[in-house]
């Protein structure tokens, strides 16, 4: 630990952390926000064309977005990589990192490209209704245009927060908000000489938005003086197993950490695609809420794996349990806010989506469900953001797959569409799963967070 800290009081280094900590979150935030508002735009115009063109739109976000989780999840390895490289005064190994994190962007993004414009037989296993297939792969196939650069844009993103660096992913985040709108209006309605496409025209917009996303974080990073230091693109290099498998290690447990998670939310989408329109709608309107007030713990997750991997680099452990403990506390302090929002505000919130009444109850009613998991959820997101720092993926991953996939779908279809304890209750039983999910996830992390603290302590004392 270093001098100044030690002799700094306990409320004055809390005080100086989560100042640290919210300089970094705040543009994380507003970036993942921004992102996310996307498919909230998406979502309010597409409802604005009839029911059909959201469901078919909430449908196609319940296969693409898991896709996108898991490919960026495995790409999310490059920021403690970078963070702890930054930390231990290693500039010049970072450029060489990033640009092999590049070579694996690309791999992925196209094959989650190729993921999604094969989707079509899962509609049709999972019984979707007949007239929302064809818009809904529709939709999917102007995504999956836009995600090998959407891939690359994130590893660029990672780089930059590693180095403490989070104000260009909110400049370029909020950019391509402000270009999806004009877009979206020009596909879905039909100007400029091209057809009204209604909801399929969301996802042609969103895969332009991707690419231009992706220039405008290169040009940023080749550009500015305060990325010469790394050098990432000084020169060329092909890929090299070697530092790749590397990343994949770190990355691929952190992506299907991520996917298990998202996966759930696809699955109680499809189930609930064979309940009607009207039903996925409200769904729809109720995920798309609880996404939008997920980016914050999210985004202090982000903030957090920061933190905790420079402290690392630094070698300073007391330091990192120190950031991750401000962290989880910030994380659990909105949730409270969040869910007195939801629970106050969910008519007015579901009105804003559409004007159907039946749409409205039902996505109220979810929106509750959505109020109760703000807890669990921000304490499991922020814990595996600290354990991202750390490094400690993989049995993070094990947990996460346990609480979500062994604990929380069984007891949401057993809940919602079995008669186990009465009458099926339908998306509420399911919504009711996750809440379980959630918790067991929370708890299970939080102590695998306290053992990895300790750990690390206690090897940088008998170093």
């Amino acid at each position: 630990m270093n001098t100044d800290t030690a002799t700094r009081s306990r409320p004055a280094r809390i005080r100086a952390e989560l100042s640290t900590l919210m300089r970094l979150a705040t543009p994380i935030i507003i970036a993942q926000l921004a992102t996310t508002a996307m498919g909230f735009v998406d979502a309010v115009m597409a409802g604005r064309v009839g029911p059909r063109d959201l469901a078919a739109v909430a449908l196609g976000n319940s296969i693409w977005i898991p896709v996108f989780l898991l490919m960026t999840g495995i790409l999310l390895a490059t920021t403690p990589k970078v963070a702890q490289r930054f930390g231990a005064g290693q500039h010049a190994e970072i450029g060489p990192l990033v640009r092999q994190a590049l070579w694996l962007a690309l791999a992925v993004g196209i094959g989650a490209s190729l993921l999604l414009i094969s989707a079509e037989p899962i509609l049709h296993l999972m019984k979707v209704d007949a007239e929302l297939i064809a818009p809904c792969m529709g939709y999917l196939k102007g995504i999956a245009f836009g995600l090998p650069a959407v891939a690359l844009y994130y590893v660029l993103r990672c780089s930059s927060d590693g180095l403490g660096r989070t104000r260009p992913s909110m400049v370029v985040g909020l950019a391509g908000l402000m270009l999806n709108i004009p877009l979206n209006y020009i596909f879905i309605y039909g100007h400029l000489g091209l057809p009204a496409m209604g909801g399929v025209g969301c996802g042609w917009a969103s895969g332009i938005v991707m690419w231009f996303m992706a220039v405008c974080m290169a040009a940023w990073i080749a550009r500015a003086p305060v990325y010469r230091p790394t050098q990432v693109f000084a020169r060329f290099d092909w890929p090299q197993w070697a530092l790749i498998k590397r990343l994949l290690n770190i990355g691929l447990p952190i992506g299907i950490a991520v996917f298990a998670e998202s996966s759930i939310f696809a699955v109680i989408a499809l189930l609930i695609g064979s309940l009607g329109s009207t039903v996925v709608a409200g769904h729809q309107i109720a995920l798309n809420v609880s996404s939008l007030v997920f980016m914050i713990p999210y985004s202090l997750g982000m903030a957090v794996t920061v933190r905790v991997g420079q402290a690392i680099g630094a070698g300073e452990p007391r330091e990192a349990r120190f950031a991750a403990g401000v962290g989880m506390a910030t994380a659990l302090a909105y949730a409270c806010f969040s869910a007195s929002l939801m629970l106050l505000m969910r008519e007015p919130i579901a009105s804003i989506y559409t004007t159907d009444n039946t749409v409205i109850q039902i996505a109220s009613m979810l929106i509750v469900y959505s109020a109760l998991f703000q807890f669990s959820d921000a304490i499991q997101v922020t814990a595996a953001g600290a354990l991202r720092g750390y490094q400690d993926t993989r049995v993070t991953m094990i947990l996460t797959l346990f609480a979500y996939w062994g604990i929380g779908l069984p007891v949401g279809y057993l809940l919602g569409m079995t008669n186990w304890q009465g009458d099926a209750s339908g998306p509420s039983g399911l919504w009711e799963g996750l809440i379980v999910g959630l918790t067991c996830a929370a708890l299970m992390l939080s102590v695998r967070l306290v053992r990895s603290a300790r750990k690390r302590i206690r090897q940088a004392a008998a170093a």
